[in-house]
């Protein structure tokens, strides 16, 4: 197990010395606080009451330091951020091979509500995005629908560290809403690639996506991921190592949808991002990181999210594809 503990340079498999990193991200939340592009997503309507200027940064190092920057505390819906995680315990109770198998891996270079990528794949898409993720939801143990969402709820929330809750405006919102994912569903049901009744499974996805959390969850989430499974916070094994390679597999391949190539490029890390406003990023050994922002773009990616997930992924030294630290200012 690595340690975030006084190294600068990426050879070492460290973050920086803890001043260092407390500094590069107070730094980031100040150089990018004045952006004000893009929106709030209008998918459901309880998104559209998100404070659009609300701004936090949190990372969590393997050894548990968090370093918090702006809004970190304050509660949002998880949305698709809370994909690799379900993917991650689907494939701890199920074996990765029988895992891709009934979801698919690779990516679909579509919006992640694409009907298309269903017909084209015959049923089989990616579990980060919302077909892959329906069926995944399906998948998670339990005898009943009400038990596989405990599970999913509770296994959330030893990602989390702490008791994670449902917040019921958004639940509400989102499933009177929720018409394009019915549709979904119900095609995926004709292709034989939904486990389960579809408005049963259906209506497990839209809770794990109403599911609250704040940036610094995230972040510690995205740490579990990094620390092979074990929460660097509580110190509890959540999923096996093994598993963690596959999820950051598919939150490569992708993490942001269509833009998840240039997301690769720019920034060199497996990453999610959700309507709601979250990305997160995991530096595999290292730490991970979770930005909070709910203006998005075209594609429903947090623009300052990607914009911090950069920078910082540079100045950290994290870039899993650069042989020598470099800086983008």
């Amino acid at each position: 197990m690595f340690d975030d503990r006084g190294a600068n340079h990426i050879s070492t498999g460290r973050l920086p010395d803890p001043d260092r990193v407390r500094s590069l991200v107070d730094e980031a939340h100040r150089r990018f606080s004045p952006i004000r592009d893009g929106a709030n997503s209008s998918v459901y309507p309880a998104l559209q009451q998100l404070d659009p200027d609300l701004f936090g940064i949190s990372i969590t190092g393997v050894t548990g330091n968090v370093y918090d920057a702006g809004d970190t505390d304050v509660e949002f819906p998880v949305m698709s951020v809370a994909k690799p995680f379900v993917f991650g315990l689907v494939c701890e109770a199920l074996g990765p091979d029988e895992a891709r198998d009934k979801l698919g891996v690779n990516a679909t270079g579509l919006p992640f509500n694409s009907v298309e990528a269903i017909e084209r794949n015959a049923g089989l898409t990616n579990p980060m995005v919302n077909p892959g993720a329906i069926a995944a939801a399906g998948l998670v143990p339990g005898g009943s629908a009400e038990e596989r969402w405990e599970t999913l709820l509770a296994g959330l929330s030893q990602f989390a560290g702490r008791s994670l809750n449902l917040d019921e405006a958004v639940y509400r919102s989102a499933s009177e809403t929720n018409l394009r994912n019915r549709a979904l569903a119900q095609l995926l049901d004709s292709f034989g690639t939904i486990y389960g009744d579809p408005l049963e499974t259906l209506d497990i996805y839209t809770r794990q996506s109403s599911v609250a959390v704040t940036a610094r969850d995230l972040s510690v989430m995205a740490a579990t991921l990094a620390d092979g499974g074990v929460n660097p916070v509580s110190g509890e094994r959540v999923v096996e190592a093994s598993v963690c390679r596959y999820v950051l597999a598919v939150m490569t391949t992708a993490g942001l949808y269509e833009s998840s190539g240039d997301w690769l490029y720019d920034v060199g890390l497996p990453g999610k991002s959700g309507i709601g406003g979250g990305i997160i990023t995991v530096s595999p050994g290292k730490g991970g990181m979770a930005v909070f922002s709910p203006r998005l773009d075209r594609a429903g990616n947090s623009v300052r999210g990607q914009l911090v997930s950069a920078h910082l992924s540079h100045a950290l030294g994290l870039d899993l594809f650069a042989s020598q630290e470099f800086r983008d200012d």
